[in-house]
């Protein structure tokens, strides 16, 4: 994974994690070497409709063992710009003995066929391939992006399906009249008409709160594509032959309530909220729910159409880190911003959490200790958030942003304070100019739980 990569101790230590080799350090330690005779390479991702992200970096002259170190830097680069901005069709232009490489990686039977299966066959429904060229063949960047959101006239629902519960929120000329939570465990079922069936009866409830509905909005986490979950957690346990009915499942639901539905990616819906919420764009959003999800609003409002699938993004590149049940790889998102990584460092912290619970209620299990002072579930989000000051630096070299925001339920209470604190400590210590390039939000405790809910039904815009 790390190869030849040399792997930076941080100056910041997580107490719990020992271990962790932040990503962004070894990035930036292998460029500085780059600096004086390195070679360009530029990496090119194709997606639907034409659009076309370009990434220019640069890679070390060299024999065999600066090979290995130019593999794992450019292997670990295109992880991460993969599940940032999505492809079918990657080019690598450089030294074709990088691009030999990361192509028998990225094949059916390489160590990374989990991209290739995922992002080719099931997300883009397209034969994942890898063209090794020079630099001057890749193609020009085609970012195009859309104006979505912030419609809030009329009487709208906006809800949001996370992995451990469900929000709804009745929304009524930009003011929210009602609101609800409620846990599930979606990932254990298998029939799709279980999650018709709730997410109906929970937009019923809503409705009823209104005189009238003029349009439908939702997040979820996942990869949509015009209102259509190609893949998402929620559904991993349906049966393939009985997918297309997921696939449908939303337009579906529009259709009985007569009324525009729109649906996207939960941290899109994050990032829109940001952008609403301090009225300026250029925001990250993320959210530290069941998984890491997050999403991004550009410069001039856009959502990217990016998959900002940052949950399979690697962050720690120490080769003892925490392996991802889904993906097989280690060291990514999914494992520190996260309710995975409170239960991962829970033992370390001294915490034994009861097996019986459903995860929310470990969750809260834990953050009920951290209210209450206990020193070990203290050290769990002191952890946290260093190690996301590590991460949202790294994030910082793909993304043009003003502001981050972090929402969702491993924010609420102290931990939300702790994550802060861990971030600015972070930043003060290794990167000073990030302090003024973005500022780090953390909303209210009501727009932390169900601020998703409510950007997500200004999403339509009304007929």
């Amino acid at each position: 994974m790390s190869g030849n990569l040399e792997l930076i101790r941080p100056f910041i230590q997580p107490p719990l994690d020992s271990e962790f080799r932040p990503a962004v350090l070894a990035n930036h330690h292998f460029q500085s070497l780059c600096a004086k005779n390195g070679l360009p390479l530029v990496i090119g991702l194709e997606r639907n409709n034409g659009e076309f992200s370009r990434y220019e970096t640069r890679v070390l002259p060299g024999g065999e063992t600066v090979e290995k170190s130019n593999f794992a830097y450019v292997e670990r680069l295109l992880k991460f710009l993969l599940w940032q901005r999505g492809a079918f069709k990657i080019y690598i232009g450089g030294p074709q003995s990088i691009g030999e490489a990361i192509a028998r990686s990225y094949s059916a039977n390489g160590e990374r066929h989990f991209e290739v299966d995922f992002l080719g066959r099931q997300v883009y429904e397209k034969p994942f391939e890898v063209i090794v060229c020079s630099p001057d063949e890749v193609p020009a960047a085609n970012e195009i992006g859309k104006l979505l959101g912030r419609h809030l006239e009329g009487n709208r629902i906006g809800f949001d399906l996370g992995a451990s519960d469900r929000k709804v929120s009745a929304v009524k000329d930009g003011k929210i009249v009602y609101s609800e939570e409620v846990m599930w465990e979606p990932k254990k079922q298998t029939d799709p008409e279980y999650y018709y069936t709730e997410i109906s009866a929970a937009l019923k409830t809503a409705a009823s709160k209104m005189s009238g509905l003029d349009a439908i909005g939702g997040s979820s986490a996942g990869i949509y594509l015009d209102n259509r979950p190609m893949v998402a957690s929620l559904f991993r346990n349906i049966p393939a032959e009985r997918f297309a009915e997921v696939k449908n499942l939303f337009e579906r639901i529009g259709a009985d309530f007569g009324v525009p539905l729109d649906v996207i990616n939960d941290g899109d819906v994050t990032a829109l909220a940001g952008s609403m919420s301090v009225g300026e764009n250029g925001i990250l959003g993320i959210a530290l729910g069941s998984s890491e999800a997050a999403g991004y609003v550009d410069m001039n409002g856009r959502i990217t159409g990016w998959v900002n699938e940052l949950c399979f993004a690697p962050v720690d590149y120490s080769p003892n880190a925490p392996r991802d049940e889904w993906s097989g790889d280690i060291g990514c998102g999914s494992s520190y911003f996260s309710q995975q990584c409170v239960f991962r460092l829970a033992s370390k912290a001294g915490i034994e959490i009861p097996a019986d619970l459903m995860d929310a209620e470990k969750l809260k299990f834990v953050q009920d200790k951290l209210e209450a002072g206990h020193d070990g579930a203290v050290k769990i989000w002191q952890s946290m958030g260093i190690i996301l000051g590590y991460g949202l630096a790294h994030y910082a070299d793909f993304y043009e942003m003003r502001h981050v925001l972090i929402l969702g339920r491993c924010t609420s209470g102290h931990g939300g304070e702790l994550l802060l604190e861990g971030v600015h400590k972070v930043f003060e210590a290794e990167f000073p100019e990030l302090l003024k390039r973005f500022t780090v939000h953390l909303p209210d405790e009501k727009m932390r739980r169900v601020g998703q809910s409510v950007a997500a039904a200004s999403l339509p815009a009304l007929k």
